[in-house]
């Protein structure tokens, strides 16, 4: 055994450190599991540093009982690596634990830590575990001995020993033999210094023997005193077992631990049903052993109900001065946004009648402040703050909890937000709504309709809690990149909120306001360090940036002062670091996002510029096309989706019934050419109906050898009778043609009103706005020489 301490201590690897937790007259084997009372400040310590990290410790016995400050050289260098199951705390400052062997172990080194005493161990495996003759003669004579000391203890149990087949659960089997016999305090501490199998298996088996000669011995003496002892003698001697026997347990420590939860459960002012729960949860708690898993179970359930809020309710402070004040200091631009905000508190506080809070879902693209808005809206109100992230959540009991009859089952995510709070009315941001998965554990998305029903959720029942709980004072807010992710039933509870990607100037201004200044905080750089002018902010958001949202700037930002920083660790006279263009490209390297296109191509035949939403914001789309000579066979590349693809067709069904009033060269070109449609970056995928005008006019484009216009850039839905209808994401398209430096823009005349509202709030002064309604309008404008033989009506502009 020696030998191989030796070799484990060659092979050992740097650990990490571990408290040490001596015990009297105690040894805890593998995979054992003992109650142990901690009393001495040491242990304590050690046990409250376990706890803090991940729960592990080493346990190891004195050599002699009396010692009370045991050092290294006072307890066996051999004990037991153990995992703390339980923690109970004492009036009198002692706690009890219950603690599980994990595996034998050896004192590799030690070190004396502020309050307790550290040491770094080496696992040691057991030798000699594998399938032989051998052991499999001494595990039948173990069994044989252990199924002998049974029939004398009726306290060991009998099922330790059937259905073993693996030498791993011989091993397991043979430390779980020597927990049940009675042992005395050597002979244990002798069981677990034995690593080989065969030695241990043979040493528990002359043991046994022994106990069960010594049981055999007690039972003839125990049947010889039972007739004589009289009916007093052994009342009296069961009393005072019962007694003693209680004490060992702790039952009056738990008696005065149900007694304080009754006072507090009475104080918290539960709802009828829920505090008949309770109550019947303490009366069982009564019955049962403190260390019993029925006990634990209940008395978790017990702390849950407690510590969730009933009653506790924090006060608005409704001012909407107060409240602008903080959404705009907090966040720039979103007027939309911060307008319906407050249009809700100034609800609240004209009605005292309105109780419902508003189910509020906030979509935009990653970056643009969704969860800061709702800290925001949070703080304006003067309400507690609790943020859920629901991305990836695939099991209905993240939502509803888990029933208690699982082991470890714990409330939902909503449940245990509403404990952190501590309070009934607090702000919950459900974040990331639309990345909710499913699986075979359930749909949490249907777990949420009754959550976010106003309707419903003043009695939302909670699996674990198990009576109902009132959220109707709660406001709920979600968070959502995509409206597509979002489940129908779940998006028709929700007030709709769309932020938009910010503008260039709004970058500026974010970063001036908000990003900078805290940024110099964290880095603990001046204003006078660190300097960077307008001009260079607003090249950092146009070359090096392609986001609807400010994360990337930030970072880029950030970049920057780590390499002012780096400057000033190297040029000591160094006071001040000016950020400069010739810095930018040093340290930033190239521009990384070019607002090129086919702007200063001269060649414009078959070429289209369209405008596309993305979730990082508004891009460019130019569209290629070509005509080969063939049979009439329609290609188009570029991954394009399923509605992309359609919108193509409709544009040559629609090219092909105007044939007559379009100045087509080859009117038969469907039956004797092949047309050839790309656009490019074909790693990236591509949909959406918007692109329809745009195929149309570079179809025309390479079917009539008639240029279209530079500078000039288009979106719309197209039908085969030309009619343009109206599309989405047009303040991120503008300000991406804007950023692209097109002067005119053709849209939807549908879309009327909502570009009067982006002119709003959004600076376009050099983009001139044209409204089309059908496509003849369109062509009018899109090419040099306009392919149709009438001139459509008179467009509409801005």
């Amino acid at each position: 055994m020696e030998e191989q301490v030796k070799n484990i201590e060659k092979k050992h690897i740097e650990a990490p450190v571990l408290p040490l937790l001596p015990l009297k007259n105690v040894v805890i084997l593998p995979k054992s599991i003992i109650p142990i009372m901690v009393g001495r400040p040491s242990s304590i310590a050690a046990v409250e540093h376990a706890l803090k990290h991940d729960k592990t410790l080493f346990i190891s016995a004195q050599k002699e009982q009396i010692t009370e400050s045991p050092t290294i050289e006072d307890v066996f260098q051999i004990g037991t690596r153990s995992t703390i199951l339980q923690v109970g705390r004492m009036p009198n400052g002692a706690l009890k634990i219950l603690a599980e062997g994990i595996c034998r172990s050896k004192v590799v080194c030690s070190e004396n830590q502020e309050e307790f005493l550290g040491v770094e161990i080496a696992d040691l495996p057991t030798k000699n575990n594998k399938n032989s003759v051998k052991l499999e003669a001494h595990w039948r004579q173990l069994k044989e001995l252990y199924r002998s000391y049974v029939k004398l203890n009726d306290k060991a149990p009998s099922d330790l020993i059937t259905m073993i087949k693996t030498p791993q659960e011989i091993d397991y089997v043979t430390d779980t033999i020597a927990v049940h016999v009675n042992l005395s305090f050597n002979e244990r501490q002798e069981i677990l210094e034995t690593i080989d199998l065969h030695k241990r298996i043979l040493r528990l088996c002359g043991l046994l023997k022994k106990e069960i000669e010594i049981l055999q011995i007690e039972q003839s003496i125990r049947g010889r005193i039972h007739e004589q002892v009289e009916k007093s003698h052994r009342e009296y001697y069961l009393t005072e077992q019962m007694k003693a026997i209680s004490k060992e347990l702790g039952r009056e420590d738990q008696a005065s631990e149900i007694a304080q939860l009754r006072i507090k459960i009475k104080k918290l002012g539960l709802p009828k049903e829920a505090f008949e729960k309770v109550e019947k949860e303490l009366k069982r708690l009564e019955q049962m052993p403190p260390l019993s898993s029925e006990a634990v179970v209940s008395r978790h359930y017990i702390e849950w109900m407690s510590a969730i809020p009933w009653k506790q309710e924090s006060k608005d402070t409704i001012s909407l001065i107060q409240a602008e004040k903080i959404l705009n200091r907090d966040h720039a631009g979103l007027h939309k946004a911060k307008e319906r905000i407050i249009e809700f508190l100034a609800a609240k506080k004209f009605s005292k009648k309105l109780r419902r809070s508003p189910i509020v879902c906030l979509v935009g693209p990653p970056g643009v402040g969704k969860t800061s808005l709702a800290r925001s809206i949070a703080s304006s109100m003067g309400r507690e703050f609790v943020r859920i992230s629901l991305g990836g959540v695939k099991d209905e009991a993240e939502i509803r909890g888990h029933r208690r009859t699982y082991i470890g089952a714990l409330p939902g995510k909503i449940m245990q937000a509403m404990r952190k709070c501590k309070k009934t009315n607090p702000v919950i941001l459900l974040d990331e709504i639309d990345k909710l998965g499913r699986d075979f554990h359930g749909d949490p998305s249907s777990a949420l309709l009754e959550v976010l029903d106003p309707e419903q959720n003043n009695t939302f029942v909670d699996h674990f809690i198990d009576v109902p709980y009132d959220l109707s004072k709660v406001m709920f807010i979600a968070t959502a990149n995509m409206l597509e992710g979002i489940p129908y039933p779940l998006f028709d509870r929700m007030e709709l909120i769309s932020l938009s990607g910010y503008t260039e100037q709004e970058k500026v201004i974010i970063a001036k306001k908000f990003l900078i200044p805290k940024n110099l905080v964290e880095h603990d750089l001046t204003t006078r360090q660190f300097r960077i002018s307008d001009e260079v902010l607003t090249k950092v958001v146009n070359d090096y940036t392609k986001e609807a949202g400010v994360r990337q700037l930030e970072r880029t930002i950030t970049k920057l002062m780590r390499k002012t920083i780096q400057l000033l660790l190297k040029d000591k006279k160094a006071k001040v670091v000016v950020i400069t263009p010739t810095r930018l490209l040093e340290w930033l390297g190239n521009t990384k996002f070019k607002k090129t296109s086919l702007n200063s191509s001269k060649d414009r035949i078959g070429l289209a510029t369209g405008l596309a939403w993305t979730e990082v914001g508004g891009d460019v789309l130019e569209i290629e096309t070509t005509m080969l000579p063939g049979k009439g066979n329609f290609t188009l590349t570029g991954q394009l989706g399923e509605v992309m693809q359609e919108s193509a067709q409709a544009a040559l069904s629609y090219i092909r019934s105007r044939a007559k009033d379009l100045n087509l060269k080859n009117k038969t070109f469907h039956t004797n050419k092949d047309l050839h449609i790309h656009l490019p970056e074909g790693a990236t995928p591509k949909d959406g109906p918007s692109a329809g005008i745009t195929i149309c006019s570079a179809l025309l484009s390479i079917l009539t050898n008639t240029p279209t216009k530079q500078k000039l850039a288009m979106t719309g839905e197209i039908t085969l009778q030309g009619r343009i209808l109206p599309v989405g994401g047009l303040k991120e398209k503008l300000l991406a043609a804007k950023q692209h430096g097109f002067e005119q823009v053709i849209v939807p005349q549908e879309n009327f009103e909502d570009i009067q509202d982006i002119l709003k709030e959004t600076d376009l002064k050099d983009l001139k706005i044209i409204f089309a309604k059908n496509m003849d309008q369109v062509l009018t404008l899109a090419f040099e020489k306009s392919p149709l033989k009438k001139v459509g009506r008179k467009l509409a502009t801005r």
